[in-house]
C-alpha cells in the first residue's frame, strides 16, 4: 500500500489525447488522401494496433499488477494467435 496515486490522472489525459490523435490520423488518411486502398488499410491497421497497445498500458495499467509479466505474456500470445488466424485466412483466400 506504499504506492501514492495522484489525484490528477495525467497519464489518462495523455492517453486520451493520443487516442484522439491516432483516430483523427486514421480518419484523415482514409478520407483525404489519394493513396491506394491497400496502403490506407495498412496505415489504419498499424494505427489501430498502436492505439490498442497504448490503451492497454495507459488505461488498463497492465504493468502495475503483481503478475504483470504473465499478463504481458498472455497479450503477446493472443496477438500471435490473432495474427496467425488473420494472416492464414488471407493466405488461404488468395491461394
Amino acid at each position: 500500500m506504499g504506492q501514492h496515486h495522484s489525484k490528477y490522472p495525467i497519464g489518462h489525459i495523455v492517453g486520451f489525447f493520443l487516442s484522439l490523435v491516432m483516430t483523427i490520423a486514421a480518419m484523415f488518411v482514409a478520407l483525404h488522401t489519394n493513396l491506394p486502398k491497400s496502403t490506407i488499410m495498412s496505415i489504419i491497421g498499424i494505427l489501430a494496433f498502436l492505439q490498442a497497445g497504448m490503451q492497454l498500458f495507459m488505461f488498463m495499467h497492465i504493468k502495475e499488477s503483481e503478475n504483470s509479466k504473465v499478463q504481458v505474456g498472455n497479450i503477446i500470445y493472443s496477438i500471435i494467435i490473432a495474427l496467425t488466424i488473420v494472416l492464414g485466412s488471407i493466405w488461404v483466400m488468395h491461394n
